[in-house]
């Protein structure tokens, strides 16, 4: 009996702290990431493993550049279609979050998420693109650890360098050299909504980029984007 409850003890404890040390390790890389620009994330990783399962040689676009050399117009357009109280919340629209939850619990599955920029920064990190309860609740605990570390303008500059915004293009430079041929410093207003329009399924948009309803999103980001705020 006394070494059943030792085994019990080391068979919840060693999970436990398993689970601590990669909560310090997720909290120690984003504290490096303040000064230091990411070389890549899960989710980049992934998705290059899936384009060379399928053609060995490929690569993902991708190229980072400053925050001040992205199009003000892409960072509200975003901002606009995406996370209009980015700058205002601290991590979590519990507004939003509570509207997915009932949307979820209607369909009897996990179907929305009410992610803000930090959250889908968070995912796009650290996490997978499966969507579950327990991965949510990582991806919460990952979101304040960024908030914790790093001023809004740097949690939007590490999230505009590494978007996924079509098959294997990652990032608003290339992004912008993809879709239109200029650098993401040069996108027009109208440009800037549209990729801004693409970002929820983007790798569909990238081979469907002619469909009446990224036309109809488009104009109606374009309407918002004079009130969207930008982090300072």
């Amino acid at each position: 009996m006394k070494i059943l409850r030792k085994l019990l003890f080391w068979l919840i404890l060693v999970p436990i702290l398993l689970v601590l040390l990669m909560q310090l390790y997720f909290f120690l890389q984003i504290g490096w990431w303040v000064n230091h620009n990411p070389d890549s994330t899960s989710f980049m990783r992934q998705q290059l493993s899936l384009l060379q399962n399928k053609n060995p040689p490929a690569k993902l676009k991708h190229k980072w550049v400053p925050y001040n050399r992205i199009s003000n117009n892409l960072k509200r357009a975003i901002i606009a279609s995406e996370d209009a109280n980015f700058s205002g919340h601290e991590g979590i629209d519990w507004v939003a979050l509570e509207k997915a939850h009932e949307k979820n619990i209607r369909k009897g599955r996990v179907v929305a998420g009410g992610s803000t920029i930090t959250q889908q920064l968070a995912k796009n990190l650290f996490l997978s693109g499966d969507r579950s309860y327990i991965r949510k609740g990582q991806e919460v605990v990952i979101t304040y650890m960024l908030e914790y570390w790093m001023d809004k303008e740097r949690i939007f500059e590490i999230y505009l360098n590494v978007v996924e915004w079509g098959v294997g293009v990652f990032g608003a430079e290339a992004a912008a050299r993809h879709y239109y041929g200029t650098s993401a410093a040069q996108l027009s207003a109208a440009q800037a909504a549209r990729l801004a329009v693409m970002l929820p399924n983007p790798r569909f948009y990238d081979t469907h980029r002619g469909t009446a309803y990224l036309g109809r999103r488009t104009e109606l980001i374009l309407r918002r984007m004079g009130s969207a705020e930008l982090p300072r």
